[in-house]
């Protein structure tokens, strides 16, 4: 099976990247088991284990794909344009408001799916070898926030307010600066709280490494959320909201969920608890490239089969009264 994989933006990733390494995991988890891979991606992309083909914004996505390819799986939605190609469509965010999506759908977790009204969903895995072995040697000095500070529904002030009630502990922001004026005025003067900025590569996996744990109190309904798994490979517990696939993805052996800040600080409060080892198997052995690549297989050749992957066409739900902000309790 030749199976083209799109995604417009340039590749490999060089910082944090999200969907970037999810589909670049995807790409190398195939070609292990014998499937033939291309990417069609922005311009300057390269890869060392597939084709890679340059997206050109000003040609029909259509006229793009190698007339020898089984199926197309998108992670972008081509504007004003229908393929008749095979493909499927992975949804990574909650963007689509009540735009329906293509039938042949791909959630990111069960709860993702269900707010689309739909079934189908695959979990996001990682290229765990592009991460290195975790030193269980390491100190662990500070707790850690991960996401774009400057998105106010992912709640680095709660992060912030976990942590400024724990005596003597820190918080390492890896993905936002003190001084933000982007989203609203926010200056942090505390010393307990440290900015690393949008960190990547091998200075964002040796501060993991160096956790106790991830302070997660997003605001929001987290389709997945890739900073949970990438702590809890380096042995970091979660401490988190439970909105979105958060409730599926931090159980109880690896971490904890709640809409309370003083829960989270509580729970956070007892870090040690949890064992390192046992939340490192767990991100290894559920959401690995492999394993995500052998649940879209199965997805593939449904599509190929002429079946649809959900039964009407998605569209996000929205709760009666639901606020924009989910709730924070001090």
């Amino acid at each position: 099976m030749h199976i083209l994989i799109y995604f417009p933006v340039r590749l490999p990733v060089t910082r944090y990247g999200g969907i970037e390494r999810v589909i670049w995991g995807l790409g190398k988890a195939l070609v292990r088991m014998g499937y033939r891979v291309t990417y069609l991606a922005g311009a300057g992309s390269t890869c060392d284990f597939a084709a890679c083909l340059a997206y050109d914004p000003t040609r029909p996505l259509a006229q793009q794909i190698p007339a020898d390819a089984d199926l197309v799986h998108l992670h972008a939605l081509p504007q004003g344009e229908e393929l008749t190609r095979p493909y499927l469509y992975t949804e990574h965010t909650n963007g689509s408001g009540g735009r329906p999506l293509p039938l042949n759908t791909v959630f990111l977790s069960r709860n993702h799916a269900e707010r689309h009204g739909a079934e189908t969903f695959v979990y996001n895995g990682l290229e765990w070898s592009d991460y290195g072995v975790p030193n269980w040697d390491t100190p662990r000095r500070y707790f850690h926030f991960l996401g774009n500070a400057a998105w106010r529904v992912k709640n680095v002030r709660g992060a912030i307010e976990v942590v400024r009630g724990m005596h003597g502990e820190r918080l390492m922001v890896l993905g936002g600066t003190r001084l933000n004026i982007k989203m609203g005025f926010r200056l942090t003067l505390s010393p307990k709280i440290h900015f690393a900025g949008m960190v990547g590569g091998e200075e964002k996996l040796r501060l993991l490494n160096g956790s106790k744990g991830l302070i997660f109190p997003v605001r929001w309904h987290e389709p997945f959320g890739l900073a949970v798994i990438e702590s809890l490979y380096f042995g970091a517990p979660v401490f988190a909201t439970p909105y979105g696939s958060l409730s599926e993805l931090v159980t109880s052996e690896v971490g904890f969920c709640s809409p309370y800040c003083s829960a989270l600080r509580e729970a956070a409060r007892h870090a040690e608890a949890f064992s390192r080892q046992r939340c490192h198997d767990y991100a290894r052995e559920l959401f690995s490239a492999d394993r995500m690549a052998r649940e879209y297989l199965h997805c593939y050749e449904r599509v190929l089969n002429g079946e649809s992957l959900q039964k009407t066409h998605p569209v996000l739900r929205r709760a009666e009264g639901e606020e924009r902000f989910l709730p924070w309790y001090a």
